[in-house]
C-alpha cells in the first residue's frame, strides 16, 4: 500500500517550512496528492485575548476581530504562495485551504479524506494561539486517520528506514501498526517494542504482531524493555528508540481515556512533549 492522499498542516511559525519539506518528500515518493492546511485560528496572536482586552467597547471589539482576522488572511495568503511554489517545484498536484472556525474539527474534517495528516509538534518558544494548543490530541481522538508527527527541532533526512514500533496489546497499537505500512520502508529494519513491569512472565509480548509484519516482508525484531517505574514509560519508550537511532516511532494514542492521562500522565502525552524523532501516532 502506498500513501496516495496527503495533508499537511501549516502555519506562520518558522519550523513550519520543516514541516512542509518533509509532507512534499513523501507525496513526491509516492505520488501522492497533497492538500496545504492552514486554519486561520493557528495565525492569530498567541496572546490574542489580552489584546483584545484592551478594548473595552463593543464597537472597538468587533473591529479589533476584524482586524486581526484580515491579518490571519493575509498571512495564509503568503503560506498559500510559498505551498504552491513547492508543488511546482516538484511537479506535484495538490490544493489548498485556509478554513476558518475551531482548529481541530477543521483539521479532522479534511484528514478523513486523507491517508494521513503531516502536522508539526507544539514549539514552547513558538506558543500556538489559545484555539490551537490542544489541536493535536483533540485531532487524534477525532479524525479517524494517522498523525505524522515532526518535532519541533531537528532535521529528519529519513522517514521509515529504522522503525520502532511500540506494542501494547490494545486497539490503538494494532491501528498504528497497520498505518505504518503505507511509512515504512521495505527494506527497513523494524522492531517491535514492548514495555513491560519487573516480574511479567510473557517473554515478548510483541513476537505476534511482529510475524504479521514480517509476513509482509518486513525484516522484524521483537524486544522488550523494563520500566521498573523510576522514569515515565514514555521516557523508557524514547530512550530505547534513541539507542536504536530510529528515524520513526510507530505507536497507538490514548490506550487510557484522555481524562486518566490528564490527571496522572501517560505514554501519549509525554511522547508529545518530549519527541526527539517523527511519530505516526494512530487512534
Amino acid at each position: 500500500m502506498r500513501l496516495r492522499d496527503l495533508q499537511v498542516v501549516l502555519d506562520s511559525t518558522p519550523r513550519s517550512q520543516a514541516v512542509l519539506d518533509i509532507a512534499i518528500d513523501l507525496a513526491r515518493t509516492n505520488g501522492a496528492h497533497l492538500t496545504g492546511l492552514c486554519p486561520l485560528e493557528l495565525l492569530l496572536p498567541a496572546d490574542f485575548g489580552f489584546v483584545l482586552g484592551g478594548y473595552p467597547e463593543v464597537m472597538a471589539l468587533q473591529t479589533a476581530v476584524d482586524q486581526l482576522q484580515s491579518q490571519a488572511k493575509d498571512m495564509a495568503a503568503a503560506i498559500e504562495a510559498r505551498f504552491r511554489d513547492a508543488l511546482r517545484r516538484e511537479g506535484l498536484g495538490g490544493d489548498w485551504a485556509a478554513p476558518a472556525g475551531p482548529v481541530a474539527a477543521a483539521i479532522a474534517y479534511h484528514a478523513r479524506h486523507a491517508d494521513l495528516t503531516v502536522i508539526g509538534q507544539a514549539d514552547p518558544d513558538h506558543r500556538r494561539p489559545p484555539p490551537g494548543r490542544g489541536m493535536i490530541e483533540d485531532l487524534l481522538l477525532a479524525a479517524g486517520r494517522p498523525l505524522l508527527i515532526i518535532p519541533y527541532a531537528g532535521t529528519f533526512p529519513t522517514i521509515g528506514r529504522t522503525v520502532a514500533i511500540a506494542w501494547s496489546e490494545t486497539r490503538e497499537a494494532a491501528r498504528a501498526a497497520g498505518d505504518a505500512l503505507a511509512l515504512i520502508d521495505p527494506a527497513a529494519s523494524v522492531t517491535v517494542l514492548s514495555i513491560v513491569r519487573p516480574g511479567t512472565q510473557i517473554d515478548i509480548p510483541g513476537a505476534e504482531i511482529a510475524a504479521h509484519l514480517a509476513r509482509h516482508g518486513l525484516a522484524v525484531t521483537a524486544a522488550r524493555t523494563i520500566s521498573d517505574g523510576s522514569i515515565s514509560e514514555a521516557d523508557a519508550l524514547l530512550s530505547y528508540v534513541a539507542d536504536l537511532g530510529a528515524d520513526l516511532l510507530v505507536m497507538g494514542g490514548y490506550g487510557h481515556s484522555r481524562v486518566r492521562e490528564l490527571t496522572l500522565g501517560g505514554m501519549t502525552r509525554g511522547v508529545l512533549q518530549h519527541m526527539t524523532l517523527p511519530v505516526l501516532m494512530s487512534h
